[in-house]
């Protein structure tokens, strides 16, 4: 599946030879047109499209529309008696809507999101049972299975806590200059997420992440060169979708030169269109040639794409113009959440008759779901929507759904949580991934590596209330005696009993996390390194941090902080060969100087060969 090149990527999928110049009809994603072409009975897809359009012959107006939204549920089951479940349903959806399978009988909705704090994701085997009673209910209102989806893209945004196995996040898996890895963990991911019942991943983030300062992507990003993000994208949908799920390819048309997060805030994307074409559309083209089932827009402000300033997400432009017609993609197209801050001044109607008009297909999280759904039955009523139009949207859903193998296998079992979630092997490809990503940027002072079993006073410090314990438990178990002491975003009196707490240790190992945004962490930095301890500086963040103390002698970047990115950590800190490179440019603060190029990466010297006799 994979071959051998040269350059900056090292290992690159073959369906990706022309991945930025052509679009393939891969699973029934490009132009199907309105209901799909028909088929003849010897092609693969003839008997999709018979299902399909049998099931819809049979559907209601209300259960048509209810197939484009995606919405969320709380309780641990389909037909939970949690007092406090029952209560947060019913604030959402009415008095007459308590649990999953009362959702599914009154509202119809195609799709369901699990988040943990809905009470959703507290172990594999009851997100298992959580699904099969969602289909079952789902089955028994209208004889179509659900869509159930979550966001498990690895490193900080994976909603399935252990025991699965966690991979360490695009931007770790970059730093490896392996696409190959991209596929294994999505691989990884898939199985286990297929064993738990959930159908689709709101991955793999294929933004460019071309601005430092983005607050939306960062880690999240495979890098920041688009070549890079287009072979590790193409893979991690090829991962995704040989287990049986469906890959989500976002966020739509890019959102990697943007500074704020749609979710908090308005982002803008300032790009010309040529820039917007060159950069960020080439990893949605190669999503598409590796026959991505999905694709999700963002609310993202694109004047270069819709001069009006209409949100992506709303912009017929965007979704029609760009991805429809230039692109050339019939698969489904997820929205954002539509409760995302940015959109929070436009009114909920506009935003959903908006959502629509535009070409999406799925419409997920509306902040109203009652309200939002009248909203559509009654503009296709009126005659604001054509009932083909719908029709289009349900046909591309169903047919995702069949093409998935829904229709025939929509649950799971015991045994399949069992045998696959968290086992040796899944928890051996996040591992290899998380230890081939660690790099090692600056080891001036040869301060690293630290020698295993010596019994050395290791003070860990820094950010992170978990994570600061975590590392110190890592190291304690290679045989060095580390003290955590968290410090968070420290005031000067915390600095100063860490400051005195290093001058009694042998080392300091500090962590940052996205320190460009926190001067307190900074003034950490700074005063460990004034001291004569020797200081080990370490990004479990994005890499950028090291442009707000570019004096640290000793500097790492982890770009995690799940416990397998500090299991590699501690490897590498205490004589594992550091391997990662970075897959970003690093620049100073003002942005006009280089500090570490793309590929940076050291390593430690070899010993010699000992002299014979």
């Amino acid at each position: 599946m994979f071959r051998r090149i040269t350059g900056a990527v090292v290992r690159v999928p073959v369906a990706l030879v022309a991945a930025c110049g052509i679009v393939l009809a891969v699973g029934g994603s490009a132009g199907a047109g309105a209901l799909g072409r028909h088929r003849p009975d010897g092609d693969p897809g003839h008997r999709v499209d018979r299902q399909v359009r049998a099931a819809m012959a049979q559907m209601t107006l209300a259960e048509k529309v209810g197939q484009m939204f995606v919405l969320q549920v709380y309780g641990d089951t389909a037909t939970t008696t949690n007092p406090t479940d029952q209560a947060a349903n019913r604030a959402l959806y009415g008095s007459d809507v308590a649990n999953g399978a009362q959702l599914l009988a009154r509202y119809h909705p195609g799709g369901i999101i699990y988040f943990t704090n809905t009470d959703n994701l507290n172990n594999p085997q009851q997100v298992a049972l959580l699904s099969n009673g969602l289909q079952r209910a789902a089955l028994a209102d209208q004889g179509i299975p659900l869509q159930i989806s979550t966001d498990q893209e690895g490193g900080f945004v994976s909603r399935i806590p252990p025991p699965s196995a966690i991979a360490p996040g695009n931007m770790a898996i970059g730093a490896t200059f392996d696409s190959g890895v991209a596929f294994s963990t999505a691989a990884a991911t898939g199985r286990q997420l297929r064993a738990m019942g959930i159908t689709m991943d709101h991955a793999p983030v294929v933004d460019v992440n071309t601005n430092p300062r983005n607050t939306a992507d960062g880690t999240r990003a495979f890098s920041d060169r688009t070549a890079v993000v287009s072979a590790f994208g193409a893979a991690a949908v090829t991962g995704y979708q040989g287990t049986g799920i469906a890959a989500t390819a976002k966020h739509f048309p890019g959102l990697g030169s943007a500074e704020a997060n749609p979710d908090t805030g308005i982002a803008v994307v300032n790009e010309t269109r040529e820039e917007i074409m060159r950069i960020d559309i080439p990893p949605f083209r190669a999503a598409i040639a590796a026959g991505v089932k999905s694709i999700m827009p963002t609310a993202v402000v694109v004047p270069a794409l819709d001069p009006t300033r209409t949100p992506a997400i709303l912009s017929r432009p965007i979704i029609t113009g760009l991805l429809r017609d230039t692109l050339r993609y019939d698969g489904v197209v997820v929205t954002d959440a539509l409760r995302a801050d940015a959109l929070a001044g436009i009114p909920q109607d506009q935003v959903i008759l908006g959502a629509v008009d535009a070409g999406n297909d799925e419409l997920l999280l509306p902040t109203n779901p009652p309200a939002a759904i009248a909203t559509v039955i009654d503009a296709v009523r009126a005659g604001t929507i054509s009932r083909q139009r719908i029709d289009q949207s349900v046909y591309r859903i169903l047919r995702m759904k069949a093409e998935l193998g829904l229709f025939d296998h929509p649950y799971t079992t015991s045994e399949a949580v069992d045998s696959t979630v968290g086992n040796p092997a899944e928890q051996q490809v996040m591992a290899d991934a998380a230890r081939r990503s660690i790099t090692l940027l600056r080891n001036q002072a040869g301060t690293l590596p630290l020698p295993a079993n010596s019994g050395r006073h290791v003070l860990v410090t820094g950010w992170g209330s978990t994570t600061v314990p975590a590392l110190a438990g890592q190291l304690s178990g290679k045989g060095l005696v580390a003290t955590p002491m968290w410090t968070g975003s420290p005031d000067q009196h915390t600095i100063n009993q860490v400051v005195a707490a290093a001058t009694a240790s042998d080392v300091v190992v500090v962590l940052t996390n996205n320190a460009r945004n926190d001067v307190t962490q900074q003034n950490l930095v700074r005063a460990l390194l004034a001291t004569r301890t020797p200081v080990v500086t370490v990004a479990v963040g994005g890499p950028y941090d090291i442009a707000y103390f570019p004096a640290a002698p000793t500097y790492l970047a982890a770009y995690g902080y799940r416990d397998v990115s500090l299991a590699a950590l501690a490897d590498v800190l205490t004589g594992g060969q550091p391997t990662g490179r970075l897959p970003v440019t690093v620049l100073t603060p003002d942005g006009t100087q280089v500090l570490f190029p793309f590929g940076s990466g050291i390593g430690y010297p070899k010993p010699a060969p000992a002299t014979p006799r």
